[in-house]
């Protein structure tokens, strides 16, 4: 059938949302804070950062990315919390196993959002209808989670609509795009509510005429490829917003990375030197669980006084060993100001290695045999249970920032 068409197709794409999901899951673990306006922050002082805010907060004007004394003044009764990541995690861990009994194509998108592909489902599953399904793992989500629990959970015939659906009727709505309602659910929306169409694109959108979604909708293919998105981009966007399915599940690894909190505000440089290896060491055993390894290192920090610093090296031979990386970020930080409040650290230039394991395994190098020993310890066990003696104690005291977009490491 042409893509010009809009997708006849029954809808079986599933995006399920966890609406506020760290000030609910709080609010969930301490009944005391519920119908209260609470926020997320990765540390509370004075110039903390919101992370998260719940439904309450948001309704008072607070918003994800404020500074804590700005929100105190839209609301004096706010309750600000640390985060707790492990509590999170382990509701993401629990989600996911909810929607894996749907479909072997159930995949967690980030730590707060999984997408589920109802045409990969057994007959049986598939039959009892994605609307269902979708009210069922609602109901699941309170019973086996917790009461106070809620999500968003979107259907459509691809990913795009799915998740746009998702976005509809929070906190706690269940909405389904289809071929027959896809020019009124369009007509209640604005471009900028559209995922993927940020400030830049939309403001390309206007300059041709498209004011609306169903301006965007109604646009041609040439229009598209030609006059706003160039090439491939633009033919992409004719048949997202039609309903045919054009974005890949899969997404190549291009960074490894962390990003920590520091747990005072006026370390000195060994004192942050120290926290820095811990995310040698962490990054290291990420690089080689994930079987790649890395030729470019990025370091940033931040202050109150002198704001981001970074810097960066690339290397001709690619590495994945906590020793190599931590002498690079001795050199790179020579120039780091201090204080700071929050420092990490990314690999990039990845080159993938389909036997990386074996070829660790084999090197008949002493380091790499005590590299493959302790992360088997440490998987076993649990994360720094071998460790640098210099890092001793240091890595309970840091606080990961909570990775939204990514749940390779969760």
């Amino acid at each position: 059938m042409s893509h010009s068409s809009i997708n006849p197709a029954p809808p079986l794409m599933m995006h399920i949302d966890l609406n506020s999901c760290f000030a609910t899951i709080e609010q969930q673990s301490r009944p005391l804070l519920r119908h209260r306006p609470v926020v997320i922050v990765n540390r509370r002082n004075q110039h903390a950062t919101i992370v998260t805010a719940s439904y309450e907060a948001k309704a008072r004007g607070v918003h994800t990315g404020m500074r804590l004394p700005a929100a105190r003044l839209l609301c004096p009764d706010i309750v600000p919390l640390e985060s707790d990541p492990p509590k999170y995690r382990y509701v993401y861990h629990r989600l996911a196993t909810i929607l894996s009994d749907y479909s072997p194509s159930a995949t967690m998108k980030s730590i707060d959002e999984g997408v589920i592909d109802l045409s990969q489902s057994p007959p049986d599953i598939r039959a009892r209808g994605a609307l269902a399904i979708g009210q069922e793992i609602k109901q699941r989500l309170r019973s086996e989670v917790g009461d106070y629990m809620r999500c968003n959970v979107g259907i459509g015939t691809n990913r795009w609509l799915a998740k746009i659906a998702a976005g509809i009727n929070k906190p706690d709505g269940l909405t389904c795009i289809t071929a027959d309602n896809l020019h009124a659910v369009l007509a209640t929306l604005s471009l900028e509510d559209l995922t993927g169409i940020a400030t830049g694109y939309s403001k390309r959108l206007h300059q041709v005429g498209i004011q609306t979604p169903l301006d965007f909708l109604a646009a041609s293919e040439a229009t598209l490829e030609h006059m706003v998105f160039h090439g491939k981009p633009g033919r992409d966007w004719y048949k997202r917003l039609r309903g045919w399915e054009v974005d890949s599940d899969e997404r190549p690894l291009k960074t490894v990375g962390r990003q920590f909190v520091l747990d005072q505000p006026n370390l000195n440089y060994d004192q942050v030197l120290r926290r820095f290896h811990v995310l040698c060491e962490d990054i290291a055993a990420a690089l080689r669980q994930q079987y790649v390894r890395a030729r470019g290192v990025r370091l940033y920090a931040k202050s109150y006084q002198t704001g981001r610093w970074h810097n960066h090296e690339r290397r001709e031979h690619p590495l994945c060993d906590g020793t190599t990386l931590f002498h690079i970020v001795k050199r790179l930080t020579q120039s780091m100001p201090l204080p700071t409040y929050e420092i990490g650290m990314s690999c990039y230039l990845l080159t993938s290695e389909t036997d990386a394991q074996l070829a660790l395994f084999d090197d008949p190098s002493a380091r790499h045999a005590l590299t493959a020993a302790i992360d088997e310890i440490n998987q076993f066990y649990g994360p720094h249970t071998v460790q640098p003696a210099d890092t001793l104690g240091i890595a309970t005291q840091m606080k990961r920032k909570i990775p939204f977009g990514s749940v390779r490491y969760l």
